[in-house]
């Protein structure tokens, strides 16, 4: 069976557009990012602590963390040992077990949650995106992804 020629093609892939897309919005990110001093996959973390901080998982681990973002704990130790050292998260090894480690924000890293609102304001209004789009396009990107992990 042959592969219609327009099918090789890089724009007919979807796993390009999503990488492009994906590489654009962490470059629009980034001016906010810097003004909070954080990286990317850092602001993701902080976003899952920040709801953690409102409805606590009954573990609140390196390890759920990293299944939460879909992150090893070879990426995931580097990225909170450096908001451990901006006094942005704490960690500590459970009583229980040492092989768990439990997080938790700082007041810092609590504070910096009243920063992000304005400054994504901000950036979604400077980018002119229409808001009823992007909720559209979320629901479609978490029907896709339920998909392809029921393939993997």
């Amino acid at each position: 069976m042959s592969v219609p020629v327009d099918s090789l093609r890089l724009d007919s892939q979807l796993c390009f557009k999503l990488y492009a897309a994906s590489r654009a919005v962490i470059r629009a990110y980034k001016p906010m990012l810097d003004q909070l001093g954080l990286t990317y996959p850092q602001y993701l973390a902080m976003l899952v602590l920040w709801e953690w901080q409102d409805a606590e998982p009954e573990q609140p681990t390196v390890k759920a963390l990293g299944e939460r973002l879909a992150l090893d704990s070879g990426t995931l130790t580097p990225l909170l040992k450096r908001l451990e050292q901006v006094d942005l998260v704490q960690r500590r090894r459970s009583a229980r077990d040492e092989r768990e480690v439990h997080l938790s924000l700082t007041a810092a890293g609590q504070a910096l949650r009243e920063q992000v609102g304005p400054l994504k304001a901000r950036l979604l209004c400077d980018s002119g995106v229409d808001l009823d789009r992007l909720n559209d396009l979320r629901a479609g990107l978490d029907h896709l992804l339920g998909q392809i992990k029921v393939l993997s």
